[in-house]
């Protein structure tokens, strides 16, 4: 399979989801879901189905040609799940939590394909975080950059400072497995 054969919608309004698929060529047009998220039983369970409830909530929307996706990022620590901060002070907070420690990232996401079938997966990613002063943690919230990323930090940006290792895709931890999906659409679509 070419890359040039997929069409996808992409069900986000993630700079990062977007960045990645221009990076590899793939062609996608975006629409955005007015799906709440919500926190289940698990981790896992938690972010694909709120993936599937993304890439069925514009299925009317789903040109004949397209193959709907969408995702959904969680940072996993001490079994809870860390969200997107409120505000400066819980991303100051979940950082402070996050230094010096691994933690888990996974990505839920989902697939509608034309005929209506629905593929839903995951990837799980180890990240750990350099030992951090408190004054290095304020900086970095005083950029904003942590107040709209799930555990309060952007591996793709300023918070690429701060990651010791990464055990796993890169890319999930931003927020798209996009070689996860690849393999996926290559055996849905050969």
């Amino acid at each position: 399979m070419k890359i040039d054969d997929i069409r996808l919608l992409l069900v986000s309004s993630s700079p990062r989801r977007k960045e990645i698929l221009s990076m590899v060529g793939i062609s996608f047009r975006v629409l955005k879901s007015s799906v709440e998220e919500e926190i289940l039983s698990s981790p896992i369970e938690t972010a694909v189905k709120n993936a599937e409830k993304k890439v069925l909530s514009v299925k009317d929307n789903q040109q004949k040609e397209e193959i709907a996706l969408a995702a959904d990022t969680i940072v996993i620590l001490d079994n809870k799940i860390l969200g997107k901060p409120k505000d400066k002070i819980e991303a100051l907070n979940f950082l402070k939590k996050l230094s010096g420690r691994w933690h888990t990232v996974i990505t839920g996401f989902s697939l509608r394909f034309p005929d209506g079938r629905l593929i839903s997966s995951f990837e799980e990613s180890k990240v750990k975080f350099k030992k951090l002063s408190l004054s290095e943690i304020e900086w970095y919230v005083s950029t904003e950059e942590p107040l709209d990323k799930a555990g309060a930090y952007g591996i793709q940006g300023i918070g690429a400072l701060f990651i010791e290792k990464i055990e796993g895709d890169f890319f999930n931890v931003m927020g798209l497995p996009i070689s996860r999906i690849y393999d996926i659409l290559s055996l849905e679509l050969i």
